[in-house]
């Protein structure tokens, strides 16, 4: 277990109010150095405002952050943290190029363009003016930007918001590329896929507060409930409905898929009293673990998955 001075990211108690709205609720939580950790969350449940209190750009009304054992703007000054969101901060007329030598002359040691630029995977575009660039290309020179004060933290605020398939892809290669170096990454996004794929640790919030904190299995496991597969032509839908514990039963062609609260019994059912053939139960996706978690019933649905009230 790291010591609080080797945790990325200390947060203790966080509150953040604007005016009646309680958008971050004593909210506690310690990323250790080098995890990719991925904070999800629906709109408004207070990523983008803890984000920003680790950035130094809002003050908590209550509890501490610490970076490194530093607050935001000590870090901050050290080059220990570096963020890339979603739109900003970048001049259409100038080069790729132009854009990192500028911006690594404001530094006092900056990392070399030529090595940012690889890392990057946009050195075939330094010459290519900003403008000129694709929104995926723009993510890539903002992660390089990100790259010239060589932080130990990365913070990534909805970076593939408004990408294509392919740029989502790229982006996120050059980030895993990178963090296999050792950096520290924490990241907010919608696109479930992405964190399911890259992080190695998922912290869901909701309404400003932690309400699951784990992998990725562990998350998926919390959302009670499995999907029952099988082919099965001619499928009697509304008996299937009506077997305990059944919350859904779906039809394509010859499969049926059943989402049920108890798999085993329709399981049981599917091959003792029909003709059901290639039968597979498998966990919940990330996606309906999301939704089963942060929706209005998610304490009860925590406190049914883990057996305790919260």
């Amino acid at each position: 277990m790291a010591t609080d001075q080797e945790l990325a990211v200390d947060l203790r108690g966080l509150t953040k109010r604007f005016g009646p709205v309680t958008a971050v609720n004593d909210l506690t939580l310690a990323v250790e150095s080098g995890e990719i950790v991925a904070f999800l969350g629906p709109n408004g449940a207070g990523k983008t405002t803890t984000i920003d209190m680790l950035l130094g750009l809002s003050r908590p009304d209550a509890g501490t952050v610490r970076v490194y054992g530093k607050t935001p703007a000590e870090a901050i000054a050290r080059g220990e943290v570096s963020a890339v969101m979603q739109t900003g901060g970048l001049l259409k007329d100038f080069t790729v190029g132009e854009t990192l030598q500028y911006t690594a002359s404001l530094y006092a040691h900056a990392r070399s363009v030529a090595e940012v630029l690889e890392r990057a995977g946009i050195t075939d575009i330094a010459d290519r003016r900003v403008g000129k660039c694709s929104g995926g290309q723009q993510q890539r020179l903002r992660f390089a930007l990100a790259l010239l004060s060589d932080p130990r933290l990365l913070l990534l605020d909805e970076p593939t918001a408004g990408m294509d398939v392919e740029g989502r892809r790229e982006f996120w290669s050059a980030i895993r590329k990178d963090a296999e170096h050792g950096r520290t990454v924490m990241f907010a996004t919608h696109y479930l896929d992405e964190a399911d794929a890259y992080a190695d640790r998922i912290v869901l919030i909701r309404q400003g507060s932690i309400v699951a904190d784990g992998t990725t299995g562990e998350i998926k496991a919390l959302a009670s409930g499995r999907v029952v597969r099988a082919t099965l032509p001619g499928a009697d839908q509304a008996a299937l409905a009506a077997l305990p514990g059944v919350e859904s039963v779906e039809l394509h062609g010859d499969t049926v898929v059943v989402r049920a609260a108890d798999s085993d019994g329709v399981a049981r059912h599917l091959l003792t009293q029909t003709e059901a053939r290639d039968l597979e139960i498998t966990s919940r996706n990330l996606e309906e673990a999301f939704i089963a978690l942060t929706s209005d019933d998610a304490p009860e649905t925590i406190a049914a998955a883990t057996g305790s009230e919260r």
